[in-house]
């Protein structure tokens, strides 16, 4: 990032031009201001639409598969299944076992597949903005994995028997407890929670000015600044462009995946205490 704003500051200082390059902000790339049915409770800014088109695409894939699967697929059903069947062989089986790994599947692909589309549509025309690029998606689904595990542990060990096996495990001296339980806790509810948050998010906005920035500095070469040194510029900061939008599909991709893994092993963890 900081080289591209060097390039861009070198050809317009070389260029002797009076433009002036603007580099992108959190308030200009996240603006909350509401563009559909202002002054209402059902108002809604881009963020907040891009999340309910991610949403909705997630749905009808689901829906079309319920309600067309053939015996024989087709490339949307085959693409679809390898999606199902990534999230439950390589992530719900591979961590939780066959049992638990059918089990939990829902669950697992739920966050899996929610955290993937909503992660692309960084670099989708028109969207252009990762829909967990602000904290309240990532959150959510870190709530609904630490809800999930802890309902799990519940389910199967009981109350008190998960959250002994969680704070206070057995064997220890007892002047012990008074600092195990607290960090425990706060390891345990607290800090998994924000972890998942954070790792999310970081990535996601990282991404998008990464981005934002290639294609405008590019803009500002080609079309405020004049000469060869700025056409030169332009078109490697163009090619980074196009680059980092490939990469960036690679790391929502990951980042989904690594978010349903570890959701995948926190409810292991939760129900593995007999």
């Amino acid at each position: 990032m900081h080289t591209l704003l060097e390039l861009v500051n070198a050809s317009q200082f070389l260029m002797g031009e009076g433009a002036e390059f603007v580099s992108p902000t959190l308030e200009h790339e996240f603006d909350p201001a509401p563009i559909f049915f202002v002054g209402t409770p059902f108002e809604m800014n881009r963020i907040l639409l891009i999340r309910m088109i991610a949403a909705l695409f997630v749905l009808l894939i689901c829906v079309l598969y319920a309600r067309r699967a053939k015996l024989v697929p087709g490339r949307s059903q085959a693409l679809a299944e390898g999606l199902f069947n990534f999230s439950l062989v390589s992530v719900s089986k591979e961590i939780l076992g066959e049992e638990d790994g059918r089990k939990y599947a829902p669950i697992i692909m739920t966050i899996f597949l929610g955290v993937l589309f909503m992660n692309i549509t960084g670099v989708i025309p028109g969207l252009q903005i990762a829909a967990t690029s602000l904290v309240g998606m990532p959150l959510i689904y870190a709530l609904f994995a630490t809800v999930s595990f802890i309902a799990a542990g519940i389910k199967r060990n009981g109350f008190g028997k998960f959250f002994q096996a969680q704070l206070a495990p057995s064997g220890l001296p007892k002047p012990i407890y008074l600092l195990l339980v607290p960090l425990e806790f706060l390891s345990t509810f607290i800090i998994r929670p924000m972890t998942l948050t954070i790792r999310l998010l970081a990535n996601m906005v990282a991404g998008h000015f990464i981005l934002v920035l290639c294609f405008t500095g590019a803009h500002f070469l080609y079309f405020q600044l004049s000469g060869a040194l700025a056409l030169g510029t332009g078109t490697l900061a163009l090619i980074a462009g196009v680059v980092f939008v490939l990469f960036e599909l690679f790391v929502g991709a990951i980042q989904a995946y690594i978010f349903a893994l570890l959701a995948s092993t926190y409810i292991l963890l939760s129900v593995s205490h007999d």
